[in-house]
């Protein structure tokens, strides 16, 4: 992966960068202090990956440096700034920013962040790859339904990224429920006939399993796999009310919070985080078809656009 830090603080600089290269996130290709020195020339010269900057500096700040890439330029973009004033964030935002990080500057913090964005980097590579390789088949009607199939696979990799459980336990069994889900779609040539959780469940495991596995192994595992789902859920969740606590005009909180859970659920999760109340899982009250429906459609939708 490669960064470029722009900021006037020659100490946050080095910090960003020691951080980097200490839990080996990728190289760093560039560095400026102020926002003046650099455009899109640079940046795409540089192959920059995830550009890290400042909001206030001496010249230009970081608002009107990222005004000036326009819309058509797609570098992951992280704003460090002890700018709190959520107008400002929001703005922030609407340009395309994937986090803002209030200063002084938490490494706990920061590396998640750096994580988070790195993993979405290579996932939208290997979709991008992926795609790439497609084009290139003579023959791609012979081999169309598998070839969808892990393109919903990679959308599904994309979306549990975004909304924070793409490391869950659980999140191995969403993706298998996409491949059904798409496969089930096809047989049946409708959108329409969306099966039962049941059914759903209970053709994830036998197909993981295999023919011989017997029905008490079968009802075992559907049941742990039950408990990873909803343990992944609720994660996801957790991970969107931050998102709204943080900044209510974040995009993905804004995109995902009604579309994947109930809103009143949204809201009193945010509640809980305010006031640094742990409620498990099993307290929260989990819409589980509602979030495999809408994850799926939603990996539909996004090798649609492609």
């Amino acid at each position: 992966m490669r960064f470029f830090i722009v900021d006037d603080d020659a100490a946050v600089r080095a910090m960003l960068s020691e951080l980097i290269e200490d839990e080996d996130l990728g190289e760093i290709v560039g560095e400026s202090d102020d926002g003046s020195f650099i455009d899109t020339c640079v940046l795409e010269r540089k192959k920059v990956d995830i550009l890290l900057i400042d909001l206030l500096m001496p010249t230009r700040d970081g608002i009107e440096t990222i005004r000036s890439f326009g819309r058509d330029f797609h570098v992951k973009i992280i704003m460090i700034s002890q700018v709190e004033a959520k107008e400002l964030i929001g703005e922030a935002y609407s340009l395309g920013i994937e986090y803002y990080i209030t200063k002084p500057i938490n490494r706990l913090e920061v590396l998640s962040v750096l994580q988070k964005v790195t993993e979405h980097v290579r996932l939208e590579k290997s979709i991008y790859d992926f795609q790439k390789s497609l084009n290139m088949l003579s023959s791609p009607k012979k081999r169309e339904n598998p070839n969808k199939d892990q393109r919903i696979s990679h959308s599904g990799k994309l979306l549990l990224s975004e909304l924070g459980i793409v490391g869950e336990s659980g999140s191995k069994d969403l993706l298998e429920m996409l491949e059904y889900l798409y496969q089930h779609e096809v047989k049946n040539e409708s959108e329409d006939s969306f099966p039962s959780l049941k059914t759903i469940f209970e053709n994830i495991i036998k197909k993981r399993l295999g023919p011989r596995a017997k029905t008490e192994e079968i009802q075992r595992e559907i049941k742990a796999s039950e408990q990873r789902v909803r343990r992944a859920i609720h994660q996801a969740l957790v991970h969107i009310a931050s998102l709204g606590v943080t900044d209510y005009l974040n995009p993905t909180f804004e995109h995902y919070a009604s579309k994947f859970f109930d809103f009143v659920q949204v809201q009193k999760k945010m509640t809980d985080l305010q006031n640094d109340r742990e409620v498990g899982a099993s307290q929260v009250r989990i819409h589980t078809k509602k979030f495999i429906q809408m994850l799926f459609w939603e990996a539909k939708q996004s090798i649609g656009k492609n």
